[in-house]
């Protein structure tokens, strides 16, 4: 069995890193694949999207700036390229959902998601950097942010707009009246914590505590500790799905905003929400120590495919809740997750991790590299970890 120490993260991370250095990397037409297959098979005529490129960026930026090594640094460098010279719109501000693969614009509508990613990969190559026209960028789609999606009288953020930034009934993860999303607002205040830890403006925390509150005001139900996923312009809920993966990452992510914004009384706030919402994911467990993907109470219906990303962050986010109130219970589920990876996720012969496994224990093989399959949650949970059992 795989031991539950940093160094097993660690080694874990360093392997992940490993396969998107081999694999990722475009040689012929630059920048990075959009598509790999699970037995690593490149697929040159695939769309390119800001999710996975942006990810990239933040991946081997962490990457660099833990483990210090100069491959890691030429990596993020090639993302920060790419990113910069064919996901920006140099006409209207902020980057394309997609792009083609010889780099003209794909579908150019201005999720919000999406400038949130390249939000946080800039700020966080930034970082390992000090690159001021990395951290302009940032400012940049951080002021066009504010300027357009921003909602000034019932708080929060609307999801999409057009290329030119003027409404758009299509949102890609949602439908008008749907118009503010639980989803987009969990990775806009993870973007804005992120650089506010490199450019510590008043107004970015002022808006970033702001989000916040708003989030744990009318995203999480207090009533379940759950959080709703799609909202009208007046935050009424569309239904009461729950999506158990996107509570447990949301139960460390808030709190380490509020941690990184030193405001007491959020912190304790945060504290709070945050124990709760993770013993309200843990009902979501099954015998096999993992999550499943997604409950109706409506339909009664359970989506109970394991998701290496649900994995990933049910890992950290029990560690979390174990290290906010010493109930080692919740430890034990974080082992019993980091027990279930190494069983049945990681894939020992092609690389990396499978997208999802049946409730029986069958491997999906989907692909490995893809819009949305990015070495995000799987680098970022084992880096938590690493940094979290060593510093215990």
């Amino acid at each position: 069995m795989t031991p539950f120490t940093a160094e097993a993260f660690k080694k874990e991370f360093k392997s992940i890193l490993s396969y998107w250095e081999k694999y990722s990397p475009d040689t012929q037409q630059g920048g990075f694949y959009g598509r790999v297959t699970y037995d690593n098979r490149p697929a040159p005529e695939a769309a390119r999207s800001v999710v996975l490129n942006s990810r990239i960026l933040w991946t081997f930026s962490l990457a660099h700036r833990l483990l210090k090594e100069h491959k890691y640094l030429t990596l993020a460098d090639r993302a920060y390229q790419q990113i910069v010279k064919y996901f920006f719109d140099p006409e209207f501000g902020g980057v394309y959902w997609s792009v083609n693969p010889d780099g003209t614009p794909g579908d150019a509508r201005k999720q919000i998601y999406g400038n949130a990613f390249a939000l946080y990969g800039l700020s966080e190559y930034y970082r390992i950097t000090n690159y001021p026209p990395a951290l302009l960028k940032a400012k940049e789609i951080y002021s066009l942010i504010e300027k357009h999606a921003f909602d000034k009288i019932n708080g929060g953020y609307r999801e999409a707009f057009a290329r030119n930034w003027a409404a758009t009934d299509d949102y890609i993860l949602s439908k008008s009246p749907w118009i503010k999303s639980m989803n987009t607002h969990l990775h806009l205040v993870e973007a804005y914590t992120n650089l506010y830890s490199v450019w510590p403006d008043k107004m970015l925390k002022k808006q970033t505590a702001n989000m916040l509150t708003a989030i744990q005001t009318h995203i999480i139900n207090p009533e379940t500790s759950r959080m709703q996923l799609f909202f009208d312009q007046d935050w009424k809920p569309k239904d009461n799905i729950i999506s158990y993966g996107h509570d447990i990452e949301a139960s460390w992510l808030l709190f380490e905003t509020a941690e990184i914004l030193h405001d007491k009384s959020l912190i304790e706030k945060s504290r709070q929400i945050s124990i709760k919402m993770a013993a309200a994911a843990a009902t979501g467990l099954g015998s096999d120590g993992a999550l499943a993907y997604e409950f109706d109470p409506k339909t009664r219906h359970t989506n109970t495919e394991r998701s290496w990303w649900v994995l990933a962050e049910q890992m950290v986010g029990f560690y979390n809740a174990y290290q906010l109130t010493k109930d080692s219970r919740y430890k034990v589920m974080s082992q019993k997750s980091w027990a279930y990876i190494n069983d049945k996720l990681i894939d020992t012969k092609n690389g990396e991790w499978y997208g999802s496994v049946k409730e029986d224990g069958t491997q999906v093989k989907g692909d490995k590299i893809s819009f949305w399959k990015c070495p995000y949650h799987n680098a970022r949970a084992c880096a938590e970890m690493w940094r979290r059992i060593e510093k215990a």
